[in-house]
C-alpha cells in the first residue's frame, strides 16, 4: 500500500514539474539583444568646422530614434593627437561602436585599426579610411563632390583666367580625392587658366582669410576661387565683400552649408556640391544599429553628390530650414 501510494506521488511531482516547465518562458538570445542598450562613441572632426558641427548635430538628433542605442559625442579640435586621444578612450571605456570623422585620415588608420583589434565595431565617415578590415565606412563620393563643380566650371570660369585654390588637410581622403578631381576635370582641360596662389588651409576659414588677404595683395586679379569646402570658400570671399574689383569673381565649394547656401542665393558664391549631414546621419545610425544587433557584419555606403546653384538653391536651403540648420 504504502509503495503504491508512493508511486502515485512520484507521478503528480514529475507531472508537477513538466507542467512547470511548459509554462515557463526563458529569455532567448533575440529578446536579450533587443533589451539590450549599446554605447556609441562619435567622435567629431573638429566642431568649430560648420559641417563638422552640422554633421554632429544631426548625429545627436538621430540617435533620439534608436532606444538602444546610447550616443556620446567628442570633440578632436582639427588636432590629431587629441582625436587619437579620445579613440583610444573609447576602447578603454568600452564602448560598443566608435565613430570617428578623422582629421587626418592616415593619422587616424592606426587608432581605428586598434578599434577592430580591441572587439569593438567602428565606421569612418567623412571622410572614410578605406582598407581597413573589419571596420565599416559611411561615406560620400569626394571626387565626384568637386567633379560636379569643375564641369560646370568648365564654361564658366573665363579665358586666361587667374584662379586661387584652397585645399583641404593633406593624407585626408577627401581632401586629396577633390583636388585631384580638380585637376583631372578642369585644369588639365584648361591649361588657359593659371593658378596664381595654392594653399592649405585645413578646412578653416580663419586659415582661408589670412591666404586670400595675401593674394589680394599679390595680383592684380583673380578671376574664380577653388575651395575644397563651402568653410574656406566663404573665407576668401569674406576678404573681398564690398569690394567692386571682385564683383564678377566666381567661388566654388563642397559641403552645402548654411552659410555657403546663402551666399549662393545673394549671389556672390557660384556653386557648392550639397554634402547632406543629415543623410550622413541617417545612414550612420542606421549602420551602427544594424552592426550591433547582429544584422550585417560589414556596411560601406555613400549619399549622393547634388550640385547646387542660384536656379535650385532655394530646394535645398528648404531642406536646411527643416533640420534648423537654417533658421
Amino acid at each position: 500500500m504504502k509503495k503504491k501510494v508512493l508511486k502515485v506521488v512520484s507521478m503528480l511531482l514529475v507531472i508537477g514539474l513538466l507542467a512547470g516547465c511548459s509554462t515557463s518562458k526563458p529569455t532567448t538570445p533575440a529578446q536579450s539583444d533587443t533589451a539590450k542598450t549599446y554605447k556609441v562613441a562619435y567622435i567629431a572632426r573638429a566642431q568649430s568646422d560648420s559641417f563638422a558641427a552640422w554633421l554632429a548635430n544631426s548625429v545627436k538628433e538621430e540617435a533620439k530614434k534608436y532606444s538602444n542605442i546610447t550616443l556620446e559625442v567628442f570633440d578632436g579640435q582639427a588636432n590629431d593627437d587629441k582625436e587619437n586621444s579620445m579613440i583610444e578612450n573609447a576602447i578603454t571605456n568600452k564602448f560598443d561602436l566608435v565613430i570617428v570623422q578623422p582629421n587626418s585620415g592616415e593619422s587616424q588608420r592606426p587608432y581605428v585599426e586598434k578599434v577592430v583589434k580591441a572587439g569593438i565595431f567602428a565606421i569612418t565617415t567623412n571622410a572614410r579610411i578605406s582598407g581597413i578590415e573589419g571596420a565599416s565606412s559611411v561615406d560620400a563620393q569626394p571626387y565626384e563632390q568637386a567633379a560636379v563643380n569643375a564641369r560646370a566650371a568648365l564654361t564658366q570660369i573665363p579665358q586666361n583666367a587667374k584662379v586661387v585654390v584652397l585645399k583641404g588637410p593633406s593624407g585626408n581622403f577627401h581632401a586629396d580625392e577633390r583636388r585631384a578631381s580638380w585637376q583631372k576635370e578642369f585644369f588639365d582641360k584648361r591649361p588657359d587658366v593659371k593658378i596664381v596662389g595654392e594653399q592649405i588651409a585645413n578646412w578653416n576659414k580663419d586659415e582661408a582669410m589670412k591666404y586670400m588677404e595675401d593674394w589680394v595683395q599679390a595680383n592684380d586679379k583673380i578671376d574664380a576661387v577653388i575651395a575644397m569646402n563651402d568653410n574656406m570658400a566663404a573665407g576668401a570671399l569674406e576678404v573681398v565683400k564690398g569690394n567692386s574689383k571682385y564683383s564678377q569673381m566666381l567661388a566654388y565649394g563642397v559641403d552645402g552649408t548654411a552659410e555657403a547656401l546663402l551666399l549662393i542665393k545673394e549671389g556672390r558664391m557660384t556653386s557648392t556640391c550639397l554634402q547632406n549631414a543629415n543623410e550622413l546621419a541617417e545612414k550612420m545610425l542606421d549602420a551602427s544599429n544594424k552592426l550591433l544587433t547582429g544584422a550585417e557584419k560589414k556596411i560601406d555606403t555613400d549619399i549622393g553628390n547634388p550640385l547646387v546653384t542660384k536656379e535650385n538653391v532655394d530646394q535645398y536651403i528648404e531642406i536646411l530650414k527643416k533640420s534648423g540648420t537654417i533658421k
